[in-house]
């Protein structure tokens, strides 16, 4: 146990998600034997991010501008929407470069256990999405790409009884997946064929 600001810096490093105690530790000394130069720029770049980057006006990913830069991107299909539950998830999927739809993100997914409802969600947002599309492009599919757990599976299915009275397909990423985990650690091979073989939930 250490005492002031080293056991500060290792109290908040810990806080972090994945960072055990010990790994907290490490990376605290680690920055203590770096260079001031390069602890500033660590520093700043934390404060930039925190000041800069804000969630997209449209699909809710994380952007330094009112609209992201896949909703900016007028290559891409608007008739297609991919909903995802966090932004890192968007970077597994465009890994695999079978999509070339929009997103959205949910920025999280339904779980009574922690007390997550629909409402806790960017859900009311994503049927405004269907209903009144920003650009006039009637949107014609959804893919729910929420995670092959409890959680995911549970949104997904909430989604599908949401959207589909609409008269929009609503699928799902095909097997393949593995059950339980999350969509961010995904291999491309992998995700690009659930991409492939996805299926309409209402099957």
């Amino acid at each position: 146990m250490f005492t002031g600001p080293i056991q500060d810096l290792i109290d908040e490093l810990a806080r972090l998600p994945g960072i055990g105690r010990k790994s907290a530790q490490r990376v605290a000394f680690h920055l203590l034997k770096s260079s001031d130069g390069e602890a500033k720029r660590l520093s700043d770049a934390i404060v930039t991010a925190k000041d800069r980057v804000r969630l997209c006006e449209r699909c809710f990913n994380v952007a330094d501008e009112a609209i992201c830069e896949y909703c900016r991107d007028s290559r891409r299909d608007r008739t297609i929407i991919c909903v995802v539950q966090e932004p890192p998830d968007i970077v597994a999927i465009e890994r695999t470069r079978e999509f070339k739809g929009l997103y959205h993100v949910l920025q999280g997914a339904i779980s009574p256990i922690e007390g997550i409802s629909p409402d806790d969600l960017r859900v009311r947002e994503l049927l405004g999405r269907i209903q009144s599309p920003p650009e006039g492009v009637a949107v014609a599919e959804i893919i729910v790409a929420t995670n092959p757990n409890t959680e995911g599976e549970a949104t997904a299915m909430y989604l599908s009884r949401l959207i589909s009275p609409v008269g929009v397909r609503v699928t799902r990423l095909a097997s393949g997946l593995p059950v339980g985990g999350d969509l961010e650690y995904a291999d491309e091979v992998t995700l690009g064929k659930a991409l492939i073989g996805r299926r309409d939930l209402t099957d």
